[in-house]
């Protein structure tokens, strides 16, 4: 890990394209601004593991609920045809 000392309106670069800044120091608390492109996704670490844990979670779909989901689509919209696929049942 590389530690540096910056004073209040010092930045850091990295790379080219991304600067921070030490906007305010309080007491115990240094308040940072981040400047980067769109296309890099900044967030503090407590918010980048969540969301993290909440992709896992996604991508782990059992194959209980892939077959409680075709059970629920074939009561809505009607027994599969010849093919396997759902025929969707028509508004009045």
């Amino acid at each position: 890990m590389l530690v540096l000392s910056r004073q209040r309106d010092e930045t850091i670069m990295i790379g080219d394209e991304i600067e921070i800044t030490v906007v305010d120091i309080r007491g115990d608390k240094v308040r940072l601004g981040i400047n980067a492109p769109r296309t890099i996704q900044v967030h503090r670490k407590e918010v980048y593991e969540a969301i993290r844990r909440e992709n896992a979670e996604a991508a782990q779909i059992q194959i209980d609920d892939l077959s409680a989901a075709d059970k629920t689509l074939h009561q809505r919209n009607g027994q599969p045809n010849k093919n396997g696929r759902s025929r969707l049942r028509q508004s009045p």
